[in-house]
């Protein structure tokens, strides 16, 4: 049996509410939650200042610089009630030096007269100005007796914040925050936190929401490293404990006899890369194990990641089993259907389609032909999960570009069959950073190698001025037989972003190359779609102006020129994928990026990499510092792993530290019953990793 876990005490005050905390009512809470996203005490602790507010400046007036926070001890002298209600209320100070006037737009004036009462001496603080040569403080942030000094903060955080929500406030709400947070075990290696010369975890969640120096704010700083490692490793050690219970999981054994595997290598007309036949080795591997495979299939744009989920797939066959592929388009199903079928047909094998628009006979002779057992190889979309679809032994699943489907599509297919194996494919180049944080409960196979003879794009980066010279360009090589893409970030007008729109140029165009121009974007119906892609295919259109719809899965080896409309407007890896339909076939290509001005740095930056690299791997790892992990993947539902105290822009080093720290304590600890794997569990708990824990047999 399963030992049954729950949250440790010790940690019980940190996951209370936030309405337990003093002067918090049923408004305030709403705030906090809009801010944090929780009502959770710990993450009011996790909430980090962005900036910092030094009052340590205490210069006398008559040397007091205008412009600067200032903290001021002086003596109130004279209250100045306003003529008018336009006026503001003043209140004059002297320290002997010079005078300073207190300015109030807003008039409380018995507060004013209660908090500043004529002769009495006070420290105020805030920003100091000047207005006709005469000092002055409007709206001083504190105004403090001089007996109570330790009532203003000499340093203040300065927090994100929402409408409602003052610095005050969240000041004093984190501070009640952080009295409830426990001294918690240790569960950092002593040797490693005294080489990192790291405070506990408790001190420096403390340290770190009171800066001295604007460096205390930095990623950096000793503190925020070590709240930023805790992060780190408690997501590397959940996925770890993920990824040996997958492991452990019974599978079944499939290990063909080559056969099948022989034939199709003997058809093709091209020799397998040295990556290709690596990964490869690394499937049949795990497909041979007892256990259920998951592992995860990098190949960029033309790399042969097809041939390879096919020589896999056929593995399973030989075995015995059927075998499945699910995309995320149905252009993209068609695609590996018209790659695989004549391959599978010519040795013997049934591989068929299945996709929403399959209806009437055809649908239920093929779901009669799964559950009997007569197709091998299965290819579509979504609809290869539905109720209805049922297998006779569905035992090897790949599931292609995996990040735009959700975790449950994949496990709803994959459940179809009895212990299948799962491959996942990508041909969007995943940086390592989100591998280790997003995918590592997953084996991981990389094909980094293309294929001989393909030749690199001729990639060049044009102001959209050009236009005309473009289109005569293009002409020309229209004219020579080629096929284009041109594609545009709009599918219609808008009023509000001043951007080509697909339906637009597709008219100009049109003007221009006659019939001979084709349209396609996200908003047509399928089969409008289709008839649009099979004549571009055919080269009864030689010219497609399209959307980011041809992003994947379009295959033409004829098309060899891209051209790109307001570039600046993608990100580094679509620009890369809409690129690569255009490295389909032998012959060289050409991909034009087209450029609005002004450029943003960034923009600038990006289309400098497109025409400098066509490393997909090396773009990925460009674009995560441009843009971040949930924009490159798609999707924020991609299932990329946001951090709240970890920044993968500074803390990068400590992710790969934190995943060998992570193997490390389960191969020495598998069931964290130590000392130190104690520890562990409130750390995953703390980071609420519960659900590794609490299906963790330990």
């Amino acid at each position: 049996m399963k030992e049954k876990f729950m949250r440790p005490e010790i940690l019980y005050p940190l996951f209370a509410d936030i309405s337990s905390l003093k002067g918090i009512g049923t408004k305030t809470v709403k705030l906090l939650q809009n801010l944090l996203g929780s009502t959770k005490l710990i993450d009011l602790a996790f909430h980090l200042p962005s900036n910092l507010v030094d009052r340590s400046y205490c210069p006398k007036l008559v040397d007091a610089i205008s412009g600067r926070i200032c903290t001021i001890k002086a003596k109130v002298v004279e209250h100045i009630a306003p003529k008018s209600k336009h006026q503001p209320y003043k209140v004059i100070m002297s320290d002997g030096t010079d005078n300073i006037s207190l300015i109030f737009f807003k008039i409380y004036a018995d507060s004013i007269a209660k908090n500043l009462p004529i002769g009495s001496t006070r420290i105020v603080s805030g920003k100091l100005d000047s207005f006709n040569g005469n000092l002055q403080m409007s709206h001083p942030d504190y105004i403090v007796d001089e007996n109570d000094i330790n009532k203003l903060p000499l340093f203040e955080a300065v927090y994100p914040l929402t409408a409602g929500i003052s610095t005050k406030m969240i000041n004093r709400y984190i501070n009640q925050a952080l009295q409830k947070v426990p001294n918690l075990p240790e569960w950092l290696d002593n040797e490693f936190l005294k080489k990192q010369g790291w405070n506990n975890f408790r001190q420096a969640l403390t340290n770190v929401h009171s800066p001295r120096y604007r460096s205390d704010l930095e990623p950096f700083s000793k503190d925020r490293a070590r709240l930023a490692y805790d992060e780190l490793l408690a997501n590397q050690l959940a996925l770890a404990i993920v990824r040996e219970r997958v492991k452990k999981q019974k599978g079944r054994i499939i290990k063909g006899n080559g056969m099948l595997r022989k034939k199709i290598m003997e058809k093709l007309s091209f020799e397998l890369t040295k990556a290709q036949k690596n990964v490869l080795a690394e499937i049949y591997t795990d497909q041979a194990e007892p256990f259920r495979m998951l592992r995860l299939l990098q190949g960029d744009v033309g790399s042969g990641k097809t041939i390879v989920a096919l020589l896999a797939m056929l593995n399973a066959v030989e075995s015995g089993v059927q075998a499945a592929i699910m995309a995320p388009t149905e252009i993209l199903a068609k695609q590996h259907y018209e790659t695989i079928a004549p391959l599978c047909e010519d040795i013997g094998i049934k591989a068929e389609l299945l996709i929403g628009k399959t209806k009437g006979k055809t649908r239920n002779n093929i779901l009669q032909d799964l559950e009997n057992g007569k197709i091998n190889i299965i290819i579509g979309t979504h609809a290869l999960f539905q109720e209805d679809v049922k297998y006779k032994d569905l035992g090897f699943v790949v599931v292609d570009e995996q990040h735009r489907f959700g975790v449950h599509q994949r496990l709803s297919l994959s459940n179809k069959g009895d212990k299948a194996d799962v491959l996942i494919m990508t041909a969007t180049p995943i940086p390592r950073t989100l591998v280790l944080t997003s995918y590592g409960d997953m084996e991981y196979s990389k094909i980094d190698q293309m294929p001989e003879g393909r030749k690199p794009v001729d990639t060049r980066v044009l102001p959209v001025s050009k236009l005309g010279e473009t289109i005569a360009a293009l002409k020309r090589k229209l004219e020579e037989g080629t096929r284009a893409y041109w594609v545009c970030p709009l599918v219609e007008e808008s009023e509000k972003i001043d951007l080509a729109a697909a339906e637009a140029r597709y008219t100009d165009l049109q003007n221009f190359f006659g019939d001979k121009v084709g349209l396609v974007h996200g908003k047509m119906k399928e089969k409008d779609k289709d008839i649009v892609m099979e004549r571009f295919k055919k080269g009864e259109i030689n010219l497609l102006v399209a959307t980011t719809v041809i992003e994947v899965g379009v295959n033409v080896p004829e098309a060899t020129v891209m051209v790109i409309e307001h570039a600046e407007r993608f990100g580094l890896a679509q620009l890369h994928q809409l690129r690569g339909r255009v490295k389909r076939g032998i012959n060289p290509a050409t991909c034009l990026l087209l450029y609005s001005m002004p450029l943003s740095e960034i923009a600038q930056e990006r289309l400098n990499i497109m025409k400098q690299t066509e490393d997909g791997f090396l773009i990925a790892e460009k674009d995560l510092e441009l843009r971040g992990g949930g924009e490159i993947l798609g999707t924020r539902q991609s299932g990329f792993c946001s951090f709240r105290l970890a920044d993968m822009d500074y803390h990068k080093n400590l992710l790969v530290i934190a995943n060998q720290d992570a193997k490390l304590i389960l191969n020495k600890d598998p069931n964290l019953q130590s000392e130190r794997g104690q520890a562990l569990r409130t750390l995953l708990y703390l980071f609420e990793k519960d659900d590794s824990i609490k299906n963790y047999r330990g």
